[in-house]
């Protein structure tokens, strides 16, 4: 499958960007500045800032599906906002059939009804990037495209590929501790497999061990 990668270069894009070569797609690395992806051999590798339609379109014509792992600035964190609705329209204007978001762990359940966010239990510094997370879905919710959405675990961090994780719909995934982690690795093998064998087309799930 063609697959184009935006935020390629960040944790979970360079994460999801070996698990698609490993698996023998083709894939293509966007981000600002691409110089880390220029050397490792099996991407293309293009530059974009994802603020203009027309832009992202040409980039992503004919990809079988687009991943966003854009990461927005920590003082505006609301551009993922905007993003996500340009994704939104450059899909539609590409054709192509789905977009899968790398998303966050605040929207997630945590009891019935009560999100992370919503908990208390959300460091102060997490409750802008989370707020802006749960936008974005809206956004997505709200549109007529294929999406599909992937919480991480609380703990979102580097870590060993085992491929061994639990997955969820709304709720956070835990282990017998109480902890909630994933790491980029095994996340990125959650989201491949839901490319090549959709399960949560117009939804959202979650990952952790």
């Amino acid at each position: 499958m063609k697959i184009v990668i935006y935020g390629a270069t960040g944790n979970s894009g360079s994460e999801i960007v070996k698990e698609l070569l490993r698996r023998g797609h083709t894939a293509t690395g966007v981000a600002r500045n691409v110089d880390s992806l220029k050397s490792q051999p099996g991407i293309t590798a293009k530059t974009d800032d994802l603020s203009n339609v027309d832009t992202i379109a040409s980039i992503i014509q004919g990809a079988d599906a687009v991943v966003s792992a854009y990461q927005p600035p920590a003082d505006n964190t609301d551009a993922l906002v905007d993003v996500t609705k340009r994704q939104i329209e450059a899909v539609k204007k590409a054709g192509v059939p789905r977009l899968l978001v790398v998303g966050g762990a605040g929207l997630l359940e945590v009891a019935p009804g009560v999100t992370l966010i919503k908990s208390g239990h959300l460091p102060a510094e997490y409750l802008p990037i989370a707020t802006s997370h749960e936008k974005a879905l809206g956004v997505l919710r709200g549109s007529d495209i294929n999406w599909t959405y992937l919480s991480p675990a609380a703990f979102f961090i580097p870590g060993e590929r085992t491929g061994t994780f639990r997955q969820g719909t709304k709720e956070l995934v835990t282990d017998a501790k109480g902890e909630s982690k994933i790491s980029f690795a095994d996340y990125a093998i959650a989201l491949v497999d839901e490319i090549e064998k959709p399960k949560h087309e117009r939804g959202s799930f979650s990952v952790g061990y």
